[in-house]
């Protein structure tokens, strides 16, 4: 398979921290590709004769991480060691932490030359700290690797005790402009408690949430957010985020009383009372979910289009995974019949206003430079805990210290904010996309073993992949950007750098003659056409029939049929 030109980039950089700087942390929110990137560094990290052991904190993760991994790096033997088998004997390791942190397991650990940590903001608690232990008495020169989308713990525990570095932050704009998540469209809504909800103070880092709940717990307030979200959402899949139980309980009964079936589900269910709950809302008999605390982290229902926040959250982190519950993009093979191109958000709390929404945090790009600034692949120095971060980064990942323009400058960005498009198809994409008709409605690029297409159909754009694989199926359906990154993901995992050819000399010369013969009459005259855009139309004639039986014969491309 390949990787994304910026997943390229994440490896390259995360590859050079490695060698320089020794322990290092990289950033990826959901949409990146998380397990892709430390697989591609671990394959570039490690030679013939070391072991790299990844860990993870569930056990359904060291599998699927197991089989991403095999796409990237399919030379490097794998085994597993988790509650169902334990086995040290692959180069790379993927072992689940609650099992391999038993004091038992800990001594049947080999010499490890790699350790990667998914989920990364997880390595100071003490089933992690115990395994790197461990792994460093056996060989002090271990070097470690973290992945994770959110660094900044609760707890405030620092994660420069095991990181001495952030080599580089994929950041959420990126994903949301390129299509691989939806954009967040936020609604600030203020119901007459934001002035006592500002006074709230923090306990033990987050704020007292006893006291939120005096203050969102009312009926009057509870009806205002029914109402908000009956004219912003009411059609939506929605998660609601609360401050506490009985609040939480509260709005449950308010959204069932008014005819709208809501689940609940919170800290003090059972492990089958949570599995009923999500059941609910997942297969379709719920159209909420309100919790506590528990669909923060871990947790993606693609059809989530709606996210409601009761409750400030002191950590931009913790706000920004809430929202995240609600960007994931709909694959159509699991949700056929779902459409979705954008999230609501409707903020009752004061998360938005204390750390810009999430658009303010994807679009302030600029910033005055810290004098202690170190211009080395593009990273800066922390004025707290010295580490060295991405420059872009307004919040130091490892020790939590807000390194933001001031708040002025933040309220000006919250008014004026315009998200820019990445244009994918010229500078994000392996591959060479041809518009088919020249009309901006057909979109086609191809390699050797693959291709793949996007129309637009009926005020939305459809994606096509088809592969001698499994022949021709839809992969996307809602934007374009959408569309175009489903599609791309697509090329990139059927081919390989060598067949994405979009530098190839051939691919603007002239068709050939017998391109132009096999073409229809209508492109037979037409010797402005290159060899790659040829080949492109011969794809799409070849398999016409099949391409019109999936798209429904909509009329928005018969005309180019």
């Amino acid at each position: 398979m390949i990787l994304r030109p910026r997943q390229e980039e994440f490896v390259k950089k995360s590859v050079a921290a490695l060698q320089e700087h020794g322990n290092t942390l990289g950033i990826a929110p959901t949409g990146a590709g998380k397990t892709i990137l430390f697989a591609a560094v671990t394959g570039k990290i490690i030679n013939k004769k070391q072991k790299a052991l990844i860990l993870a904190h569930r056990d359904e993760l060291t599998s699927q991480n197991q089989s991403k991994f095999l796409r990237v790096n399919p030379d490097i033997s794998t085994s597993i060691f988790d509650a169902k088998e334990k086995s040290f004997d692959g180069q790379a390791v993927f072992a689940m932490v609650q099992t391999l942190c038993r004091q038992n397991n800990l001594a049947e650990i080999p010499k490890i030359d790699f350790l990667v940590i998914d989920e990364a903001h997880h390595s100071t608690s003490d089933s992690y700290q115990r395994i790197i232990t461990q792994i460093k008495k056996i060989n002090p020169n271990l070097l470690i690797y973290g992945v994770t989308a959110t660094p900044n713990r609760s707890d405030k525990k620092n994660l420069s005790g095991v990181f001495s570095n952030v080599a580089d932050q994929i950041r959420i704009s990126e994903l949301i402009a390129s299509g691989h998540l939806v954009p967040p469209k936020t609604y600030i809504i203020d119901v007459g408690t934001r002035e006592d909800l500002g006074k709230v103070k923090k306990t033990a880092g987050d704020f007292d949430m006893s006291e939120v709940e005096k203050i969102m717990n009312k009926s009057p307030i509870t009806d205002a957010v029914f109402s908000k979200w009956q004219q912003y959402a009411s059609n939506r899949k929605t998660v609601i985020f609360c401050s506490t139980v009985k609040h939480a309980i509260s709005v449950a009964e308010a959204f069932n009383n008014n005819g709208v079936k809501t689940s609940l589900i919170h800290g003090g269910l059972n492990d089958n009372e949570r599995k009923i709950a999500l059941a609910e809302y997942e297969k379709g008999n719920a159209q909420v979910i309100v919790n506590v605390s528990v669909l923060t982290e871990g947790w993606d229902y693609q059809p989530t289009s709606c996210v409601i926040l009761l409750r400030p959250s002191s950590f931009k982190s913790t706000m920004i995974q809430m929202i995240g519950r609600g960007l994931r993009v709909i694959d159509p093979e699991i949700h056929p019949n779902i459409t979705k191109e954008n999230c609501i958000i409707l903020d009752f709390g004061t998360s938005s206003l204390t750390h810009g929404c999430l658009e303010v945090d994807a679009n302030l790009e600029t910033r005055k430079k810290s004098e202690n600034k170190k211009k080395q692949n593009n990273q800066k120095s922390c004025f707290e805990c010295n580490a060295l971060i991405p420059s872009a980064s307004k919040e130091c990942p490892l020790c939590g210290t807000d390194l933001s323009v001031s708040e002025e400058e933040t309220k000006s960005e919250l008014t004026d904010f315009e998200m820019t498009e990445i244009d994918l198809l010229t500078k994000r994409s392996n591959f060479k996309w041809c518009d088919l008709f020249d009309d901006g409605s057909s979109f086609m690029a191809s390699g050797f073993n693959a291709f793949a297409g996007v129309f637009f159909l009926n005020d939305s754009w459809n994606a096509i992949g088809g592969s001698e694989v499994f022949g021709i199926k839809i992969i996307a359906k809602g934007s374009k950007q959408i569309c175009l990154a489903k599609a791309d993901d697509f090329l990139n995992e059927y081919e390989t750098y060598e067949n994405a050819y979009k530098s190839k000399k051939w691919l603007n010369e002239p068709a050939s003659v017998k391109q132009l013969n096999l073409l229809p009459n209508i492109y037979r005259t037409d010797f402005g056409i290159t060899k790659y855009k040829a080949a492109n139309l011969l794809k799409f004639h070849f398999n016409k029939s099949a391409i019109k039986s999936l798209l429904l014969d909509q009329p928005q491309i018969s005309n180019a049929l």
